[in-house]
């Protein structure tokens, strides 16, 4: 998917909501526990009821392969599923990759052709010769970890080399590998204060923005230092979202929670 037909989709959907699909089978309706693959049927349901609200999804692997073979087969029957019954909405593979050469050829092999996702999220720690491998698929994108919204992004991220803090170093040294057009970002919705700096540095790049609701993120402040003229963010809510029942109607209550953000989000689209 091109970044413009992603654009176009945002605009006709008023929408730039990103839903994770992070499944813990601890956590699902019960009576889903009794069916082949309860995994892929719990995404089912929540994607068919929030389609139309949402412009991405966003599988975090390590709730699949957590499971085996079992859970990676759920996963593939889930992007299938997304590709087949709504190819407009953006795939996101939360797997967090990054390793030398050809390692992470075949990592962007994996995920982005043979699951046939639009994009994949990687870490910059190993420096541009584990990053552009994933760069070099066309119409594909690679996420790169910058600022993430966890506690310990304090450990690193935010110290300072030479005066200036680490992530900073890593927006700025990217933007000048192979193919960084086809980069997009992770910065997290705790650190809403740092997104006017980091737009001085990527004013049109997407962002894809974790940590809305479950982690204490507002979505007001991170869209009024994030937005850009075409809003190139995707606020990805998961747990507030998919876990908002776990009775029988789940799915129905999911789209609920969706609807509340994506109307948060037209009414700012509506005087952006």
């Amino acid at each position: 998917m091109t970044t413009k037909e992603l654009v176009r989709q945002i605009k006709s959907k008023k929408s730039f909501l990103c839903i994770g699909l992070d499944v813990d089978l601890t956590k699902i309706p019960t009576h889903l526990l009794k069916l082949e693959d309860p995994i892929f049927e719990f995404n089912k349901q929540i994607i068919d009821a929030t389609h139309q609200l949402a412009v991405a999804y966003k599988p975090n692997t390590a709730f699949y392969e957590a499971y085996g073979i079992k859970g990676w087969k759920s996963l593939e029957k889930t992007i299938n599923y997304l590709n087949k019954k709504y190819p407009e909405i953006f795939t996101i593979a939360d797997a967090k990759r990054g390793d030398i050469g050809n390692t992470s050829t075949m990592y962007a092999k994996a995920f982005l052709e043979d699951l046939a996702f639009d994009s994949v999220t990687v870490a910059p720690y190993m420096g541009k010769d584990s990053i552009e491998p994933f760069l070099a698929f066309k119409n594909k994108h690679t996420i790169l970890l910058a600022l993430t919204s966890n506690a310990g992004a304090f450990d690193f991220q935010t110290k300072k080399i030479n005066e200036k803090e680490l992530y900073k170093h890593v927006l700025e040294v990217s933007k000048n590998w192979k193919n960084a057009e086809n980069l997009m970002y992770v910065v997290g919705a705790t650190k809403a204060e740092y997104f006017v700096e980091i737009r001085k540095i990527i004013p049109y790049s997407f962002l894809l923005v974790p940590g809305i609701g479950a982690q204490g993120g507002n979505l007001q402040d991170v869209c009024r230092y994030g937005l850009t003229k075409d809003i190139r963010l995707l606020i990805n809510s998961s747990r507030g979202i998919i876990y908002a029942s776990n009775n029988v109607d789940f799915a129905k209550e999911a789209a609920k929670k969706a609807l509340e953000l994506q109307q948060e989000m037209a009414a700012i689209l509506d005087v952006h």
